[in-house]
């Protein structure tokens, strides 16, 4: 486990919700590999903070990565949906873009 989990975990342990940790630590997972972890990590981002828009995408990608294009999909959709609440624009056009690629 690189430095970079290790303290990312050790403020989880003081805050488990803190959601930009957590979305650290899935991004930390994807990057080493760990796909089927990072998922887990993206996914609690959202169940904890609904509206962290960046989630969905990665989340999404990664999905892509472990070949589950029909979840991938739904968490994009789902993303599109949190980028109306919130007006991320940005955000909303790399989900819709990641979308048509596998709609």
């Amino acid at each position: 486990m690189s430095a970079r989990a290790n303290a990312l975990r050790a403020l989880l342990e003081q805050d488990p919700k803190n959601s930009f940790a957590r979305y650290g630590l899935a991004l930390d997972h994807a990057n080493n590999g760990d796909l089927e972890s990072a998922v887990t990590e993206f996914k609690t981002v959202i169940a904890n903070d609904a509206n962290y828009c960046a989630a969905y995408f990665h989340g999404g990608q990664t999905l892509e990565k472990l070949g589950k294009l029909a979840d991938a999909a739904e968490l994009y959709r789902a993303g599109i949906e949190a980028t109306k609440r919130t007006g991320d624009a940005h955000t909303r056009s790399e989900l819709e873009g990641a979308l048509s690629m596998i709609a």
